[in-house]
């Protein structure tokens, strides 16, 4: 008799396991215009099987009905994901000029450093909660609207104690952690640098991938990321270790990545998006990568602008005006130059997306949004800003992330109160081999090197 192996599907990672997203796969591919609609009974009885190896190789048809797809007639948007193609789709706008002295540039780079890891803390502890839970925490420990980090010791021992309460209570509250615990938002930042000393400025994907493989284990990345990481290990390099069988290849995971690259380019968003391009590349197409794009090039922008209105615009002319991310993220500016209340464009916002979906509440154009969102009502205040980026729900400390370096960059470290600074000890805990714990301020002077290196 024959000898047989069986897969344990169960112990497989979900992010892994493509047959586990098929009606992911299936909204995502309509979301691009892919001609696939008239199959929608066929993804939803493939999703009702009984995880094991026939639900795979119906998968397996699944991605290959997908990949070989057509943009259905009628479609509005031209979303490439190649670079060239890319700059030709671009919006015009012309920086400020801006002279930046090099004690101003270092409190800015010192700024964005520190404004990230406070955003990305103030988000973390309600990470994946959705809003009606996070403000019950908020008002649990009389801290609503959102003006400060969030105490374990506020939310009160009956709140704590309450048998619906327990999943959270282990939570990094600010109360309970003496620097900034590992967190895949900083890791990113940390790796960013690390790419840069490794392979320069003029990296290519291969260099990103070659850095991922070496410095972090495969459970330190989630969603698109996972499954580029588990691509790379069965030979698929970057463009296509993107695109095989990655469900989530437009969420925010490309978005969260692109900070160093506005770090270290101060002023010029154009630098900042290419590098931005190399990085996003190996695990998002088209709106997953025009998202890390915008960001770092919004960073990058920071630095010079006075206005945050420019400071987006400048974000949106890095990638395509023909795009879903830049009509949506458009449709926020509209409503702040038409005089929209704060309060109106948040409920915009929840209006567009769902943030009990998974794919609503991870997509990289639904996050893009609140950082619009938070930015344009942040009346120049750090605390509003990165309170408001949160506040609102979604990826809370991806968001709160994003907006601190935005907020950093453009005013400089004397811009954030002690109160955000305090608790992290200017320490950030990593999950990196070989880096471990760093100090921010160690981070800024090596950013400073990587700016002025050719």
């Amino acid at each position: 008799m024959a000898r047989e192996m069986k897969k344990d599907y169960a112990n497989m990672g979900w992010w892994e396991s493509y047959q586990r997203d098929i009606m992911t796969e299936y909204r995502q591919s309509v979301e691009e215009g892919l001609d696939i609609e008239s199959y929608k009974d066929f993804f939803e009885a493939a999703s009702k099987l009984p995880d094991g190896e026939m639900k795979e190789k119906v998968a397996d048809a699944i991605f290959d009905l997908v990949y070989n797809a057509k943009i259905k007639e009628g479609y509005k948007y031209n979303e490439p994901s190649d670079y060239e193609s890319i700059l030709k789709l671009r919006e015009k706008f012309k920086l400020p000029k801006k002279k930046i002295g090099k004690r101003e540039l270092e409190k800015k780079i010192h700024g964005a450093w520190m404004g990230r890891v406070a955003g990305c803390l103030l988000g973390k502890p309600v990470e994946c909660m959705h809003t009606y839970h996070i403000h019950k925490i908020l008002k649990a420990s009389d801290n609503f609207p959102l003006k400060r980090y969030i105490k374990k010791v506020d939310l009160g021992e009956e709140f704590i104690n309450n048998i619906d309460n327990k999943w959270i209570v282990d939570r990094p509250w600010i109360d309970t952690v003496s620097y900034m615990p590992y967190d895949d938002d900083t890791n990113y930042t940390v790796m960013g640098q690390l790419i840069i000393d490794r392979f320069g400025k003029n990296f290519n994907p291969y260099h990103v991938a070659d850095v991922w493989l070496k410095t972090q284990p495969k459970e330190s990345y989630c969603t698109a990321e996972r499954i580029a990481y588990k691509n790379f290990l069965i030979g698929y390099k970057p463009p296509y270790s993107a695109e095989y069988k990655n469900p989530f290849r437009e969420w925010i995971g490309a978005q969260i990545r692109g900070d160093y690259y506005g770090y270290i380019n101060p002023g010029n968003p154009e630098a900042a998006a290419k590098m931005a391009f190399n990085d996003a590349c190996i695990s998002h197409i088209k709106n997953g990568i025009y998202g890390e794009m915008y960001a770092s090039a919004m960073i990058a922008a920071a630095a010079v602008c006075d206005s945050f209105e420019d400071i987006i615009l400048a974000g949106l002319a890095q990638v395509p005006k023909t795009s879903r991310l830049y009509e949506s993220v458009m449709s926020i500016v509209e409503m702040y130059r038409e005089g929209k209340s704060r309060e109106e464009c948040y409920n915009y916002i929840h209006s567009q997306w769902d943030e009990k979906n998974g794919h609503d509440w991870c997509h990289t154009i639904s996050n893009a949004m609140i950082v619009a969102y938070a930015l344009l009502w942040s009346e120049n205040d750090f605390g509003k800003a990165i309170c408001s980026a949160v506040e609102i729900g979604f990826d809370t400390d991806c968001n709160g992330a994003t907006v601190g370096s935005i907020m950093g960059m453009k005013n400089g470290i004397a811009s954030i109160d002690e109160e955000w600074q305090k608790p992290i000890n200017n320490t950030i805990e990593t999950t990196l081999i070989g880096v471990g714990f760093v100090k921010i301020t160690d981070a800024v002077k090596k950013t400073i090197e990587h700016i002025n290196q050719k």
